[in-house]
């Protein structure tokens, strides 16, 4: 069967759409319709069911996904063992903040390192970037969370991401010269979404400690929380990477504030069976040199 088949099952996969996935992959949407059309003839299956306004694999799907990943997988391994090519796809799941503040410039790094190597960043919640790398449809994941959670997973500790506590340079807050948790009763928090796992942390600690706060906005994006700090009353808990820039400005003010609870680590994720290609190696390399 042609490869290229199950390539494009694989990106309609990833994407649940026909229509970003022949956007990615530069084919008329038809062209991509055809190719699943005639994978479900060979195989004798459905291997998608819409869902909403989008798509979703059903069960004999999934367990085509699975195959899909092992044989490109092992097609990219041949290309590169008998022609000793540095090409091929690079999978990397990770969360908005590190896509956005810690991973440009190493990615930026590794393409020109490795000609031809095409790499696919796809962002999401923690639980499904492991998920994803546990079924083998992404080559790593990169997180940030306080200790490795999924001891299926082969793990690598790069380094220590510090929270900060933000608030506008006018808040009342940034007169004092430390914080403690009881001055920041009551306090108007602006916090990530629910299920952001610093926000858990904190609001744990917070109620351990029968600190009463209130949530004035509930924002998904690093961005929209920090514009919403620096133009009102709210104090919100990013990761430092995240705030930098606008600290060294002095558009946001880092707050005095420590707990021993309230840390981060940034964890790379492997499948302990991964096939490790040298792009993947040399990636694995650079990231794991990174320091605060």
């Amino acid at each position: 069967m042609d490869l290229t088949y199950l390539n494009t099952f694989r990106e309609v996969a990833l994407r649940q759409s026909f229509t970003r996935a022949a956007e990615e992959l530069g084919y008329a949407q038809s062209s991509v319709t055809t190719q699943i059309q005639k994978l479900e003839k060979a195989y004798g299956v459905q291997l998608f069911e819409r869902f909403g306004k989008g798509l979703r694999l059903t069960s004999a799907g999934e367990e085509l996904l699975r195959f899909t990943v092992q044989m490109l997988d092992l097609h990219q391994q041949s290309k590169e063992r008998l022609g000793r090519q540095s090409g091929g796809t690079l999978s990397i799941g990770t969360i908005d903040s590190l896509a956005a503040y810690f991973l440009p410039p190493f990615l930026q790094e590794i393409r020109e390192r490795y000609e031809g190597l095409s790499v696919r960043l796809q962002t999401g919640r923690e639980t499904h970037i492991l998920k994803q790398v546990k079924e083998g449809e992404l080559d790593l994941g990169l997180i940030l969370d306080g200790e490795p959670s999924d001891p299926s997973l082969a793990w690598q500790t790069i380094r220590d991401e510090p929270l900060v506590l933000l608030a506008s340079p006018e808040h009342p807050l940034c007169r004092m010269k430390k914080i403690e948790l009881e001055h920041v009763a009551g306090a108007e928090w602006i916090m990530p979404e629910e299920s952001c796992n610093y926000r858990i942390m904190l609001e744990n600690i917070l109620k351990k400690n029968g600190i009463p706060y209130a949530i004035g906005l509930e924002l998904g994006n690093p961005e929209a929380i920090k514009r919403c700090v620096m133009s009102g009353s709210g104090i919100s808990l990013l990761p430092r990477m995240a705030a930098a820039a606008e600290i060294g400005r002095g558009e946001l003010v880092s707050l005095p504030f420590a707990h021993p609870d309230l840390r981060l680590t940034l964890l790379l994720a492997l499948h302990p069976k991964k096939w490790i290609s040298t792009p993947l190696r040399g990636f694995i390399e650079r990231i794991g040199s990174a320091v605060n």
